[in-house]
């Protein structure tokens, strides 16, 4: 019976490498995308020198996250995964500005500390024997409530408010990741199928996003390194 557990322990640790696996692919080729297209001039004047560059990208990028979550068992495994790999191109196409904004030395530092954080709540929610579904509704609720402070000091520039929402903005997404993986170790099985691997290849989307949140949360926090 114990060689019955541990085997399929084994298969669900396997399935869940495949998560961390397609979340690392998409970092490394948003991350690139964003240096390679921040020399670009051309395409850096389609998203910053025009009003509606920027809003497509973020329209289209939502429009794939949307379908990606909602229709991922009825595509196949391919599909799906070519998906998510174009929407993280468009990531990086829209977050190349960084790179202008920020000095290599403060992008750098927010990406080791983002992974850090990243990684200790990621361990945190596959070990903890503490169900943190209750963490979902108050997360929830608190990204809401970030996304309409920052609505709103899209019109006030509040210096205070700012720097709220990004602390708040960092507390969030790594509660998120926490309980995020917590869900999808519930939600994935044991057996190496194609159901499972759409199961982690949807994880892997949602970790991606709580990891990009946090990084660009701590940017805003170590703002302090913009170029000049």
């Amino acid at each position: 019976m114990y060689g019955i557990v541990e085997k399929t322990a084994a298969s669900q640790l396997l399935l869940f490498r495949k998560v961390y696996f397609w979340m690392g692919i998409a970092l490394i080729i948003t991350g690139l995308t964003s240096w390679v297209v921040s020399g670009n001039q051309a395409i850096m004047n389609f998203i910053l020198g025009t009003r509606w560059g920027i809003w497509v990208l973020l329209i289209v990028q939502f429009g794939m996250v949307w379908y990606l979550s909602a229709r991922i068992m009825q595509m196949t495994l391919q599909a799906a995964s070519v998906t998510f790999i174009l929407y993280s191109v468009l990531c990086g196409v829209t977050f190349s500005y960084i790179f202008l904004l920020f000095s290599t030395g403060t992008i750098a530092i927010c990406f080791f500390i983002t992974a850090g954080m990243f990684i200790m709540m990621s361990i945190f929610g596959f070990f903890t024997k503490k169900d943190l579904s209750s963490w979902g509704s108050l997360l929830i609720m608190g990204l809401f409530g970030i996304i309409i402070a920052s609505v709103a000091n899209f019109f006030f520039h509040s210096k205070t408010l700012y720097w709220i929402i990004s602390y708040v903005g960092v507390i969030i997404f790594v509660g998120l990741t926490a309980y995020d993986t917590q869900k999808l170790k519930a939600l994935i099985g044991q057996e190496d199928n194609e159901e499972n691997q759409k199961i982690a290849l949807i994880g892997a989307l949602a970790l991606y996003l709580d990891f990009l949140n946090i990084f660009l949360f701590m940017l805003s926090i170590f703002g302090g390194g913009r170029r000049g």
